[in-house]
């Protein structure tokens, strides 16, 4: 484990305060629920929770079925990272830290179609940060909406530049986001 050298102490109600530099590095906002494990040798330890991420077999056959019905490449992430893909090699996206661009169009809790130069979001959505390959490509990006709350998205990509995506494309990623939310509510 690394050391960061900065030292916080327990309240009176058992809380510890972490540090806005570890939150901020770690994508830690506020209302982020953390699970809380204790290893063999007594050290405590804080790990993001998603609640996507419990559901990666099942995220992982809808993205392939996506893929098979539509051709396009097809994803579902958390907040954070990509935690299922079909249609082009899972190292490209799998466990990937999303564009923090991405991130915010999936806060705004709409449906987005990005198809040409003149939306808004066509050479500013990497998908995955530090990554340009898939920039340029049309896109479609349904937030998973939960209790109110945006906690994933899933997105389809064109395989090519050109390739216009339209209704059917919307119509699909809402539809799986829509399932995807109602799986996590029961």
């Amino acid at each position: 484990m690394k050391a960061t050298g900065i030292i916080r102490r327990i309240d009176d109600l058992g809380r510890v305060v972490i540090p806005k530099e570890i939150r901020r590095t770690l994508r830690i906002r506020n209302g982020d629920p953390l699970e809380i494990f204790v290893d063999r040798e007594g050290e405590v330890i804080l790990k993001k929770y998603s609640i996507i991420g419990e559901l990666d077999e099942f995220a992982q056959e809808y993205t392939d079925s996506l893929n098979q019905g539509l051709g396009h490449i097809a994803l579902v992430c958390d907040r954070d990272t990509i935690i299922a893909v079909s249609g082009t090699t899972k190292k490209e996206f799998l466990n990937k830290t999303l564009d923090p661009v991405l991130g915010k169009v999936i806060e705004e809790r709409k449906t987005i179609l990005v198809n040409d130069k003149s939306d808004q979001y066509f050479d500013e959505i990497a998908v995955i940060d530090d990554s340009e390959k898939f920039l340029n490509l049309n896109k479609v990006i349904a937030p998973i909406i939960v209790e109110g709350d945006a906690i994933g998205a899933v997105i389809l990509i064109a395989r090519e530049p050109g390739v216009r995506l339209g209704d059917v494309e919307v119509k699909m990623a809402g539809t799986a986001a829509t399932f995807l939310s109602k799986q996590m509510e029961t």
